[in-house]
């Protein structure tokens, strides 16, 4: 099993707590760590914006990642919301199998 680290910026932690939740009940991943008071510094549609935000840091299986993040685009309200896998490259094993284990009835057959 390969497990990946998906990084996910929301509007705010009411959003992010509705994505997490979402993406931890539908087994899409198995943990979802929410970060707020984050703040962001970004080009969009010719300006530079600034706009707080809160982070989330979900983990999953690398072959649930496209589908984890489709779902992410579907509960969004941004039109292009930041959603990027990172590798896990080790670890505690036993935290890995967790992982495996929690999204095993997501895992494709």
């Amino acid at each position: 099993m390969s497990a990946v680290f998906v990084y996910i910026t929301a509007a705010s932690p009411e959003q992010a707590e509705a994505i997490g939740r979402a993406l931890v009940t539908e087994r899409l991943a198995a943990c979802v760590n929410i970060l707020p008071g984050m703040r962001s510094i970004y080009h969009w549609q010719g300006a530079v914006e600034t706009a707080e935000e809160t982070v989330l840091v979900a983990k999953t299986r690398q072959s649930l990642a496209e589908a984890l993040t489709a779902r992410v685009r579907q509960l969004h309200t941004y039109d292009v919301p930041c959603v990027v896998t990172l590798p896990m490259t080790g670890g505690n094993a036993d935290f890995l199998r967790w992982i495996e284990d929690e999204t095993a009835s997501r895992a494709p057959s």
